[in-house]
């Protein structure tokens, strides 16, 4: 084979690998737009419509074209679907919400974060409760212990029905005597999940912390807020009714 003056040196071999590499690579360039943007439709339809527009700012600081996730354990893993398929269907002022079951994208940007209004911090930090990472979920559920909006209580009402007991001792500060009356609300909108959550959390309780720690149900943590919130619900109902 002649060579001209000065021509790169690269075989004939080669030539083809990197046509499939370039190739390979806008294949997923276009999968990732294409996912980013079922992406976005997922968190606009978690939230309630009035608060599309402060959710799309909160969804402007999600890194949601960083595919290498950084798991609990430090390793990075490359993740093609961010937010899971399942979904959990709510009713919140009877609208329906559907809210995701586990989501992969890393953190924010802090300073990126800083920007947001409190209310676009507060729907950034109820998206997080969806997150993979149990920390995670633990300190965005600590931003919003003192919230009393309604809106952040499918994300918080979740929780309940996991197995995370740190989780569970942060839900049992928030659900008190200002933020009762929403998870009351969500409950009698939501009565067959209600039901599901109670039953999942029992379900935990007998599988991780029933021996040695607590044998008794009624001395569990998710035991007891399920509790607060099942007599707050008869008590409103008593008085609906009297």
């Amino acid at each position: 084979m002649v060579r001209a003056h000065g021509s790169a040196n690269v075989s004939t071999a080669e030539k083809p690998l990197t046509v499939v590499s370039h190739f390979r690579q806008t294949l997923l360039a276009i999968m990732f737009s294409t996912n980013n943007k079922l992406e976005r439709e997922k968190i606009l339809n978690s939230f309630p419509a009035t608060l599309r527009p402060d959710v799309g700012k909160a969804i402007e600081v999600l890194p949601l074209n960083e595919h290498n996730v950084l798991l609990a354990g430090g390793q990075i893993h490359q993740v093609d679907n961010l937010i899971h398929s399942d979904e959990q269907l709510v009713l919140l002022g009877k609208e329906l919400l559907r809210i995701p079951y586990r989501l992969y994208f890393n953190e924010p940007n802090p300073d990126k974060e800083k920007l947001l209004t409190d209310q676009q911090k507060t729907i950034l930090n109820c998206i997080y409760l969806r997150h993979h990472n149990g920390f995670v979920r633990q300190k965005r559920l600590e931003k919003l212990v003192d919230t009393t909006l309604y809106f952040i209580t499918p994300y918080t009402f979740q929780l309940l029905g996991e197995y995370v007991i740190e989780i569970l001792e942060v839900l049992d500060r928030h659900i008190n005597d200002k933020t009762i009356d929403t998870y009351v609300d969500f409950v009698n909108e939501n009565r067959k999940y209600w039901q599901q959550t109670e039953s999942r959390m029992i379900s935990y309780w007998n599988e991780y912390y029933r021996r040695p720690k607590f044998p008794k149900l009624k001395d569990y943590i998710g035991k007891q807020i399920v509790d607060r919130i099942k007599t707050n619900a008869q008590q409103k109902n008593l008085q609906k009714q009297a």
